[in-house]
């Protein structure tokens, strides 16, 4: 199904569809055979530029035997330990998806922890925190653009080993990556369907040829589990040793991409697969290719290659050639989920995402973030300065990512997992003195490309910054504004206010209580229709929502007003026609007046049903609100950045709502502007309507619905107040609709 994803979104996720996915070992093997597909591609080809991406000048023995230590460790520290297994600890407060960033958000707000009650009372820590948080996942981007490269790129330059005057890598490179990235809309499932098998492949004949290699070359390699090879490389290198931490690094490529990818599996498979053939293969590939150069210490530029047997030569190129090409999807795939994820949380703009699979809610692809991709990526393999530093960005972008986890991940284990404070306490200095040594190695590389990662970062973090700041705004003036039952009665009972032929269904995403744009149309228009229905539309965190539980209905206190939420899951086809879902919401309803019976306004079921089906039959239109900031000259020069960037953002972003397939004739707009300087926003303008409107639904014309005298009076007075004439005028007229913003 493609969902377009708003901000409305409720976690109580069907248990039994997930568990029907997570439950079983032979369900578990086989989700841990695909993750060889999609998750550690990156991880397990990082052979390929680990040892061609340091600069070393006249190796020795020694210098060997310490970077493989330092690589065998990195990858149990980072890999084994903390990836794999404190970071995936299980937890009763892991929601049902199995997806991390899902966890039940009303846990941290729980207040036996004195650092849960210090992150609730400090705003500046929240937006710190926060800002972290953003990013980590615009550097998780990042390497989503160049691991893709760098991969594919190492992999082709296999041909200038036989053919030094092959000049093409570039091209054949950008090709190979426009195949992988049209491939993406085929979904995660099928991908890893045909990817997987590559990669086994690749991890079952690199470990072989390791252990060809260190049987013939140098036997007692694995001596180098002993740490004190790394102390001695150290102290022999010095500085210039803790520059080639830089390289080293990249062994731990692609296990950054670990949590996010867990949405498009389960916790089991990820661990079964990296423990059980993923670390095995690397370490065994690593020990082979440190043989091989010890005693061929000047191949490293080509340490892939150089160390594979000619007997075996093209057959493991075309092997590496496919298994770079499945590098790619790991990053690809982690950054659809860290997108989806964002734009659930209102912290992106929101974007198409199409969920690939009727098991897996995490299982999603984006159009728009696919092709964005696919665009930076190739141009970063056929750009000669952008390639150069694509080696030195990445292994940035690696280690940035896995601090920033470290801190988020400090952070889970007190406030939700309850760690006591010494093991958590433990567990971040560990890790912070491993990370932080890694850090402050890539750091000298920033000069010489390690700034790309970050011009991608802060690009995406303004983006996400200004979007959020601009709904936080926004959500702050409906909710302290938002209309009260009670209100909304008082209004309807004032004599000057006609309730109009007609049913209406005012979509709003607000649950407790009415959207604030409400109040304004009924005091100004000075009417509401016969029958008005509030109608709310909620993605549930579900393959598909049973008939019988889709629509909820009910009155509220009111004649002729009633609320309606419409759930749908993410595998449901929510593109109905007009039409049918009044029918729908119609007779839902209908069943529900004569099921319940109504003591407060003392009318008959019979009455209530009549007044439904006078509405029906006298026309319907469907009001949609959108508001806009007015942003004054009284407003601050950041509220004016940020503000103007978010109206930007939101109209080009996709609608909060799936589309219903209503008629444009029946559709209307509310506009709203309000003031960006004042903190509660105050308001500045009302309702205009959709052009096509030149008769309203019920067969009366706009002057019937928003009286002349009444448009006459407001608009000139508003325009003056706005300033050089600003009344919010809705445009729109693409076949969707928003919801309240």
């Amino acid at each position: 199904m493609d969902t377009e994803i708003g901000p409305t979104l409720l976690r109580n996720g069907d248990a039994s569809s997930s568990n029907k996915y997570r439950g079983g070992w032979w369900r578990d093997i086989m989700l841990a055979y695909r993750t060889l597909g999609v998750v550690f591609g990156g991880l397990v080809t990082s052979p390929l530029y680990v040892y061609p991406s340091m600069n070393l000048n006249s190796p020795t023995e020694e210098d060997y035997l310490g970077i493989f230590s330092i690589m065998f460790w990195t990858l149990t520290l980072i890999g084994v330990v903390k990836q794999t297994n404190i970071g995936f600890l299980p937890t009763k407060r892991m929601s049902s998806s199995g997806d991390p960033s899902l966890t039940n958000q009303s846990t941290l707000a729980e207040k036996e922890s004195k650092l849960a009650t210090f992150l609730e009372r400090s705003i500046t820590a929240r937006r710190i925190l926060l800002f972290i948080a953003m990013l980590g996942m615009c550097m998780l981007i990042g390497d989503g653009i160049l691991t893709p490269a760098i991969s594919v790129l190492s992999a082709m330059d296999g041909l200038q080993v036989p053919f030094p005057s092959v000049a093409a890598v570039e091209a054949l490179s950008a090709v190979i990556l426009l195949a992988l990235f049209l491939l993406q809309k085929k979904g995660t499932s099928r991908v890893s369907f045909l990817f997987s098998p590559i990669m086994a492949s690749w991890t079952f004949t690199t470990p072989m040829i390791g252990i060809y290699s260190f049987l013939r070359y140098y036997p007692s390699i694995f001596k180098t589990v002993s740490p004190h090879y790394i102390v001695g490389f150290f102290l022999r290198n010095g500085k210039r040793g803790w520059q080639l931490l830089g390289g080293t690094v990249l062994c731990i490529t692609g296990a950054e991409a670990m949590f996010a990818d867990l949405g498009h599996f389960n916790k089991r498979s990820i661990q079964m697969a990296f423990l059980f053939t993923i670390y095995p293969s690397l370490v065994l590939t690593y020990a082979g290719q440190t043989a091989y150069l010890i005693k061929n210490p000047n191949d490293h530029s080509d340490g892939f290659y150089k160390f594979v047997p000619n007997p075996v030569y093209w057959p493991m190129f075309v092997i590496a050639t496919l298994a770079a090409i499945v590098a790619s999807q790991s990053l690809i795939s982690a950054t659809f989920s860290v997108i989806k994820q964002s734009v659930v949380l209102d912290y992106f703009p929101r974007v198409k995402v199409v969920h690939t699979s009727q098991h897996k809610e995490g299982e999603v692809y984006s159009p728009e973030i696919n092709y964005i991709l696919m665009c930076l990526c190739v141009v970063s393999t056929t750009d000669a300065d952008i390639m150069d530093k694509q080696f030195h960005a990445a292994g940035v972008v690696v280690i940035l990512v896995m601090f920033i986890t470290t801190i988020l991940l400090t952070l889970v284990m007190i406030i939700i997992w309850r760690t006591p404070i010494i093991l958590a306490g433990l567990y971040f200095v560990s890790f912070s003195i491993l990370e932080g040594a890694y850090v402050s190695a890539v750091m000298t590389k920033f000069i010489k490309g390690g700034w790309l990662p970050f011009a991608v970062s802060i690009i995406l973090a303004f983006i996400m910054f200004g979007w959020y700041y601009g709904r936080q705004r926004k959500v702050e003036y409906e909710m302290s504004n938002k209309i009260t039952l009670e209100c909304l009665a008082e209004l309807l009972s004032r004599s000057e206010i006609q309730r109009v032929p007609g049913l209406c269904f005012f979509y709003s995403n607000i649950q407790d209580g009415l959207t604030p744009i409400l109040g304004h149309y009924i005091q100004n228009v000075r009417s509401l229709h016969k029958v008005t229905i509030f109608t709310t539309l909620q993605y549930l965190l579900v393959a598909k929502v049973a008939p019988n539980e889709r629509i909820i209905v009910k009155r509220l206190g009111i004649r002729g007003v009633y609320s309606c939420i419409v759930q749908y899951g993410y595998a449901d086809s929510f593109t109905l026609e007009g039409d049918d879902f009044v029918a729908q919401i119609t007779s839902s309803l209908r069943a529900y007046i004569e099921r319940n019976l109504d003591e407060q306004l003392h009318i008959s079921d019979e009455e209530e049903i009549s007044d439904l089906e006078e509405a029906k039959s006298a026309g319907v239109v469907h009001v949609r609100g959108k508001t806009r900031f007015h942003i004054g000259k009284e407003a601050g020069w950041s509220d004016k950045i940020l503000l103007r960037f978010y109206e930007f953002l939101h109209s080009n972003c996709r609608s909060a709502l799936p589309t219903l397939g209503v008629p444009l004739q029946q559709r209307m707009e509310i506009g709203m502007l309000f003031r960006a300087n004042l903190r509660n926003a105050a308001v500045l303008s009302v309702i205009t309507y959709l052009p096509v409107l030149v008769e309203n639904p019920v067969g009366d014309s706009v002057a019937d619905v928003a009286p002349r005298a009444v448009r006459a009076r407001l608009l000139p007075e508003l325009c003056e107040e706005a300033g050089r004439g600003s009344v919010f005028t809705v445009l729109d007229v693409a076949p969707r609709f928003d919801a309240v913003e």
